[in-house]
């Protein structure tokens, strides 16, 4: 799909036609969060207007609306992950999800001395709730070999001795590098082992198609706010064979089926999961942003982001003193030298453009690149070709403003 023809998304989204210090906003922080479509703000909107009441527990015309909007939209996140609707788990981000599957799904599994595998790679949501874990249970963390290319190096992995080894914790792009892990032949190998698999999708949602069918993972985590839906609300699809198995972690109202006086009993899944009032107008919100998201296509959206990734990363590469670490699925992190990232951030901004600067939530990633932290551009559906340029020119001027002596 041409540029021009992507131009006219941009409209609908009304945060983006505004000035920052006096210059016209550029917006590249979407891998930490999405700005939310016209669709989505008015899905809440008329929702809050005209059907909001409880869930589940009213037989008036209200709650009978609501129950079905919020229904409907797990079913409009099963279609969208390929999966079962009684799979898909509504949480209040991947964080959430990824600590319910640490709690309820695998430490029931283990014992003092086994371990979980994860990488060097993982946001901070996917590395402390496995630390803690370890910690309670008397386990070890253990760290999955990696390529020079940053993903799990597979015949490395072979050679290692996983026999305790009881799950895999992965994220399935990098929230710093962009780089896609092997989802799929990393389950083929942690099957034969039986070790479970759990993927954080916070980053690879809003930019690939996921089909939980052909991924074969146990359980897959997401958020609605970096897919152009609101905050609040996320994704926990949990493959049925560990429904009954997997303990929730929450109780209270709704996920009962009977209560005694002394023990209670569940409903299935994924109601057995949600306890409490769930986040109603936020999961009608994700629903609109995933229809908004199919309207235009995954095909487009990446053969778009990936023309503007690659203009900004040639770009960036003939500005000198700019050292690159890794760029793909929209993410690019770089650093300007002898220009602290918090620094640099504040003279972009001063230019009207939104970046990230810091350690990203991935601390172990910062030591292994021997930074503190890096600069941030992460790019989405309604940027621009003149955008991407805008910023090629500001870095050459961020660089001469500190003038730290290159060139």
């Amino acid at each position: 799909m041409a540029e021009q023809s992507f131009t006219q998304y941009r409209a609908d989204f009304p945060i983006l036609a505004q000035s920052v210090n006096d210059e016209p906003l550029i917006y590249f922080d979407n891998a930490a969060t999405t700005q939310k479509p016209l669709a989505v703000l008015d899905a809440m909107h008329t929702f809050y207007q005209r059907d909001y009441a409880n869930i589940h527990r009213g037989v008036h015309t209200l709650a009978e609306r609501s129950t079905h909007l919020y229904e409907q939209a797990r079913q409009t996140v099963a279609d969208f992950i390929h999966a079962e609707v009684h799979e898909v788990i509504f949480t209040s981000g991947t964080t959430a999800g990824i600590n319910f599957l640490a709690r309820g799904l695998v430490e029931p599994r283990l014992q003092a001395g086994d371990y979980i595998l994860t990488t060097y790679l993982e946001h901070h949501s996917n590395l402390v709730p496995w630390q803690a874990l370890a910690q309670r249970k008397g386990c070890e963390l253990m760290f999955a070999p990696l390529t020079e290319n940053y993903q799990v190096d597979l015949s490395a992995l072979m050679q290692l001795d996983t026999s305790r080894v009881k799950a895999l914790a992965i994220q399935h792009i990098s929230n710093v590098l962009g780089v896609a892990q092997p989802i799929a032949q990393l389950v083929d190998w942690a099957k034969e082992r039986d070790i479970l698999v759990i993927v954080d999708g916070a980053q690879a949602v809003p930019h690939l198609e996921v089909d939980m069918r052909q991924l074969g993972v146990d359980a897959y985590c997401f958020s609605g706010h970096k897919l152009y839906g609101p905050t609040g609300i996320g994704v926990c699809y949990l493959n049925e064979c560990w429904h009954t198995d997997c303990e929730p972690i929450h109780y209270g109202g709704e996920m009962i089926h009977y209560v005694g006086d002394q023990v209670s009993d569940y409903k299935e899944s994924p109601w057995k999961f949600e306890a409490g009032t769930p986040p109603i107008a936020e999961a009608i919100g994700l629903a609109a942003a995933i229809r908004y998201v199919q309207a235009i296509g995954f095909e487009q959206i990446n053969t778009h982001e990936t023309a503007l990734l690659q203009r900004l990363v040639e770009g960036l590469q003939q500005v000198k003193g700019v050292q690159l670490y890794g760029a793909g699925h929209g993410i690019v992190s770089f650093n300007i030298d002898g220009v602290h990232p918090h620094d640099a951030a504040t003279a972009y901004d001063m230019e009207g453009i939104a970046l990230r600067a810091g350690h990203h939530c991935a601390q172990p990633l910062m030591r292994r690149l021997n930074v503190p932290a890096t600069l941030r551009a992460s790019l989405a559906l309604y940027n621009t070709q003149a955008e991407v340029d805008r910023m090629i020119v500001s870095t050459k001027r961020v660089r001469e403003f500190f003038d730290h002596g290159i060139g």
